[in-house]
């Protein structure tokens, strides 16, 4: 998944997750099927309803109108988020790091009649391919990105740890904890860790010391380093 930076007004660099072409095109098909679903609708209510033909078209144009405009609704008043959006976990953002305004929801919209509309899509497509930020002509205009919301994990944020081929392990007793207490234990440490907090690091090798039931003489931060390899040791070849 490709990132961009933007630049806050504050000068505080913020890295976000580009939407992937995929993740955009299925957003657009769920919402093409709500707006679908609700022209449907408002048709068989009109039908039902047995109005006279003169006024048929004058009501139907009056309550089209939240399809018509439904992208431009529904972002601004959502946070630059559709129902597609929501779904496919996708947000509307801008590229200096402040809130989108109705303007450029606007003026998103309005240039969808050249991203999607006269060429099916084509120019859309063509444009966030080439572009390095995930935009289309729609974007490009705004000053907006598409980005996603989905939590990337990394080997860094699960228990895994790597260790080398020939490693061997010191502390058994690791087995006795279970996958969710040692991500926790992980997660604190390399948090104690990169940000000089000792007492954590004594909290968890204390805690660690009592569960496993064992002594040990290396120093806490290298003994938690050790039960987490180690731990990764004994389930990598269970």
């Amino acid at each position: 998944m490709k990132e961009f930076q933007i630049e806050t007004a504050q000068n505080v660099s913020i890295h976000q997750n580009i939407a992937s072409l995929g993740d955009r095109m299925l957003a657009y098909i769920i919402d093409s099927f709500v707006i679908y679903i609700y022209l449907i609708g408002v048709i068989m209510l009109l039908l039902f309803m047995d109005l006279d033909m003169r006024d048929t078209w004058a009501i139907y144009l009056l309550v089209s109108l939240p399809a018509f405009l439904y992208y431009v609704l529904l972002e601004t008043f959502f946070n630059g988020q559709t129902i597609g959006k929501k779904l496919m976990q996708l947000r509307v953002v801008k590229l200096d790091g402040s809130k989108p305004s109705f303007a450029s929801y606007f003026l998103r919209w309005i240039m969808r009649i050249v991203d999607v509309t006269l060429t099916s899509g084509g120019v859309a497509i063509l444009t966030i391919l080439i572009r390095g930020k995930g935009q289309r002509v729609g974007d490009i205009a705004a000053g907006t990105s598409v980005i996603s919301e989905k939590k990337r994990v990394s080997i860094n944020d699960t228990i895994l740890k790597e260790i080398s081929v020939d490693y061997i392990p010191t502390y058994s007793q690791v087995t006795l904890l279970k996958d969710s207490e040692m991500q926790t234990v992980k997660s604190l440490y390399k948090t104690a860790v990169f940000k000089g907090q000792h007492h954590i690091v004594l909290s968890l090798h204390k805690r660690l010391v009592e569960v496993m039931q064992i002594e040990t003489q290396e120093k806490p931060i290298d003994f938690v380093n050790t039960v987490i390899k180690d731990y990764n040791y004994y389930t990598q070849h269970m």
